[in-house]
C-alpha cells in the first residue's frame, strides 16, 4: 500500500487549496443563503467535477502546455476574467431587489442539472486553477502512478471538493444565516460582486 502513499499528501495539499478563499466559495456562499440547499449542493457537485477535469488535464501534461504557450494561457485567462465579471455584474444589478423580485426576473430556481452546470462552469472559469493542480501533481506525482492511481486522484479531487462546499452549503443554508442575507442583501450583494469582479478583472488582466 505504501505505493499509494502520495494519495495522502496530495489530498492533504489539495484540501488546503479548495479551502482557500476564490470565486467558487463565494459563488457557493451566495447560493447557498439566496437559493435553496439543493441547488446548492447541485453547484457544489459541479465544482467537484470541475476539480476532477483539472485533475485529469494536469496528470496528462496540459498545465505544462498552458505554461509553455503564453498565448494560449492568456486567451483562457481573458475568457475566465469575463465570465468572472459577468457574474460580478449581475450580483451589483440585483443587489437592490428584494429577493422574490430577483428570482421572477431570474424566472424559475435552476434545476439540479443547472446548478450542476453552472458550478462546473464557475470552477473551468480559473485557468491558474489547472496551473496549482499540476503545479501540485508534479511535485507529488510519482514518475509512475500505480494502477489505479489516476482514477484514485480524481475521486480523491471530486470528493475533497464536493464534501468541503456541501460544508458550507450546510451551514450557510440554515434559516438564521438566510435571515440575516435577506436584511443585508444589497451590502453583501455589492461586497461579493465587487470581489468577484476584482477577481474576475486580475484574472484577465494579470501577465
Amino acid at each position: 500500500m505504501s505505493e499509494y502513499s502520495f494519495l495522502l499528501a496530495i489530498g492533504t495539499v489539495f484540501m488546503l487549496g479548495t479551502m482557500s478563499p476564490g470565486p467558487s466559495f463565494i459563488l457557493i456562499a451566495k447560493t447557498a443563503v439566496s437559493k435553496s440547499r439543493k441547488e446548492g449542493f447541485g453547484v457544489a457537485i459541479g465544482l467537484g467535477l470541475g476539480a476532477v477535469v483539472f485533475s485529469l488535464l494536469a496528470i496528462f501534461g496540459l498545465y505544462a502546455i498552458l505554461e509553455t504557450v503564453p498565448f494560449l494561457y492568456g486567451t483562457l485567462k481573458i475568457v475566465g476574467g469575463i465570465y468572472l465579471l459577468f457574474l460580478a455584474y449581475k450580483m451589483w444589478k440585483y443587489a437592490d431587489m428584494p429577493i422574490d423580485t430577483q428570482m421572477n426576473l431570474e424566472h424559475k430556481p435552476k434545476s439540479l442539472s443547472r446548478a450542476i452546470l453552472f458550478g462546473f462552469a464557475t470552477q473551468m472559469s480559473n485557468p491558474k486553477t489547472a496551473i496549482i493542480i499540476g503545479s501540485i501533481f508534479a511535485a507529488l506525482l510519482p514518475k509512475e502512478i500505480p494502477p489505479y492511481g489516476t482514477f484514485l486522484v480524481c475521486l480523491s479531487a471530486f470528493i475533497i471538493d464536493v464534501s468541503w462546499y456541501s460544508c458550507v452549503v450546510g451551514l450557510l443554508s440554515t434559516q438564521k444565516a438566510q435571515k440575516l442575507y435577506l436584511r443585508s442583501k444589497k451590502y453583501i450583494d455589492r461586497v461579493a460582486g465587487s470581489v468577484l469582479g476584482a477577481l474576475g478583472l486580475k484574472l484577465a488582466l494579470d501577465r
